[in-house]
């Protein structure tokens, strides 16, 4: 969830940008955009979280904010897209905001969707907010050097993990927050974003995905839609 003021006090690294120059009401989503390219933009070994452009990106609850900006993110960059979504409305949203394919994982089977969009190659990345009982199939769903990377478990933080599925695929298993970084590292990460992905955003390839917006005194009204799990994209506050 997002929120904005009409006055706001940010440090250096997020001022001067596109969200905060129009009135729309959606400056806080500014700094979502930044912890999302962050997470996409660490390095784990030889790789960042989204390679070089060509690769497959599997997007978990690819309809929250988060995934919205995954999705459109790595669009634009030349990367193919799937995404996982609870209904065919978000399924059909995920897509229209750049998504190859979306899956509907009440109704489908996702590895099965995935092998089979992918020639049984796999996806070279997973972005997991679900973690729990999902790990052992989003395993089987990760090409070889596939790179899986956690950022919720909205379905429990403990899972069973094969080793041997590690070790023979060579996959690596890391996660990150943006939160607790130094803000040397959020200063980089606000810096790579302002080159690379501001420019998309004032060219319109990219834009903040707004559901809703309530004002600061209605904040219990939106976390009561936020966990209904009815919206898609940014829910936001303002001030």
């Amino acid at each position: 969830m997002g929120l904005a003021a009409e006055g706001e006090i940010l440090d250096a690294h997020h001022r001067d940008h596109p969200l905060h120059k129009n009135d729309d009401g959606v400056h806080g989503v500014s700094v979502g955009f930044t912890s999302h390219y962050g997470v996409m933009q660490q390095r784990f070994g030889p790789h960042p979280v989204l390679g070089s452009a060509g690769e497959t990106l599997l997007v978990h609850g690819s309809s929250s904010g988060i995934g919205v900006t995954a999705i459109q993110i790595a669009r634009a960059m030349g990367n193919r897209v799937l995404a996982t979504a609870g209904s065919d409305e978000k399924c059909a949203a995920c897509v229209e905001l750049g998504a190859d394919k979306a899956i509907n994982y009440r109704s489908q089977d996702f590895l099965a969707e995935v092998l089979a969009a992918t020639g049984n190659k796999g996806v070279n990345v997973i972005l997991d907010m679900v973690g729990g009982d999902y790990v052992p199939k989003e395993l089987k769903c990760l090409a070889e050097e596939g790179r899986l990377v956690f950022i919720a478990f909205l379905r429990g933080p403990k899972t069973e993990l094969d080793i041997n599925e590690v070790m023979r695929r060579r996959l690596t298993l890391t996660g990150s927050t943006l939160r607790p970084r130094p803000v040397e590292f959020k200063g980089a990460v606000a810096a790579s974003l302002r080159e690379h992905v501001w420019p998309l955003i004032e060219a319109g390839k990219i834009k903040p995905v707004i559901f809703k917006t309530f004002p600061l005194a209605e904040a219990a009204e939106a976390h009561r839609l936020m966990e209904s799990s009815q919206h898609i994209g940014k829910l936001v506050l303002t001030v």
